[in-house]
Protein backbone atom coordinates (compact mmCIF):
# COMPACT_ATOMS: atom_id res chain seq x y z
CA UNK A 1 0.00 0.00 0.00
CA UNK A 2 1.61 2.84 -1.13
CA UNK A 3 2.07 6.58 1.16
CA UNK A 4 -0.83 8.48 -0.41
CA UNK A 5 -3.60 5.60 0.01
CA UNK A 6 -2.55 4.86 3.57
CA UNK A 7 -3.01 9.09 4.13
CA UNK A 8 -6.32 8.70 2.03
CA UNK A 9 -7.52 5.84 3.82
CA UNK A 10 -6.87 8.33 7.20
CA UNK A 11 -8.45 11.49 5.64
CA UNK A 12 -11.20 9.81 3.74
CA UNK A 13 -11.65 6.22 4.16
CA UNK A 14 -14.57 5.68 1.37
CA UNK A 15 -12.30 7.05 -1.57
CA UNK A 16 -9.55 5.23 -1.11
CA UNK A 17 -11.76 1.66 -1.43
CA UNK A 18 -13.71 3.34 -4.27
CA UNK A 19 -12.10 0.99 -6.83
CA UNK A 20 -12.42 -2.09 -4.64
CA UNK A 21 -16.25 -2.73 -5.85
CA UNK A 22 -19.23 -1.17 -4.79
CA UNK A 23 -19.58 -3.54 -1.65
CA UNK A 24 -16.48 -2.70 -0.34
CA UNK A 25 -16.74 1.21 -0.81
CA UNK A 26 -20.70 0.69 0.48
CA UNK A 27 -19.65 -0.90 3.87
CA UNK A 28 -16.28 1.91 4.61
CA UNK A 29 -19.12 4.61 3.72
CA UNK A 30 -21.69 3.02 6.43
CA UNK A 31 -18.78 2.25 9.04
CA UNK A 32 -17.43 5.76 8.45
CA UNK A 33 -20.88 7.05 9.20
CA UNK A 34 -21.07 5.39 12.27
CA UNK A 35 -17.78 6.82 13.40
CA UNK A 36 -14.51 7.79 11.85
CA UNK A 37 -12.42 5.38 13.74
CA UNK A 38 -14.09 2.14 12.37
CA UNK A 39 -13.87 3.01 8.73
CA UNK A 40 -10.89 4.28 8.73
CA UNK A 41 -8.94 0.57 10.21
CA UNK A 42 -11.69 -0.90 7.43
CA UNK A 43 -10.01 0.93 4.94
CA UNK A 44 -6.57 0.37 6.14
CA UNK A 45 -7.32 -3.47 6.24
CA UNK A 46 -9.25 -3.33 2.81
CA UNK A 47 -6.54 -2.00 1.25
CA UNK A 48 -3.83 -3.96 3.20
CA UNK A 49 -5.39 -7.17 1.98
CA UNK A 50 -5.47 -5.89 -1.52
CA UNK A 51 -2.33 -4.81 -2.13
CA UNK A 52 -1.50 -8.26 -0.36
CA UNK A 53 -3.37 -10.84 -2.71
CA UNK A 54 -1.88 -8.37 -6.13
Amino acid sequence: MGCLRAILCLILPPLSVIDRGCGTFIIVTALTIAGWVPGVIAALILNFIAEATD
